[in-house]
């Protein structure tokens, strides 16, 4: 059978069969970048809190030098 005589059934069949793989795709790839998102989004959100958090030590840790310079200065 050449590519003209072939069952246009057929065709619609295999048409079909990849639109339904199309689909499938379509979805697992949107399910997988709204998963991607929301993970984004806590990492955005944890690193916020990291830096907050660092900042906060780094103040502490130059407090702590400043108080020792200037107790060896006293002494």
């Amino acid at each position: 059978m050449s590519q003209s005589e072939k069952d246009p059934t057929t065709e619609l069949e295999a048409l079909e069969a990849k639109l339904d793989a199309l689909i499938a795709q379509y979805n697992q790839v949107k399910n997988e970048n709204k998963s991607l998102k929301i993970k984004q989004d806590a990492l955005v959100k944890e690193k916020a809190r990291l830096l907050e958090k660092t900042t906060l030590a780094k103040a502490r840790v130059e407090a702590m030098i400043a108080r020792l310079k200037a107790m060896e200065h006293d002494s």
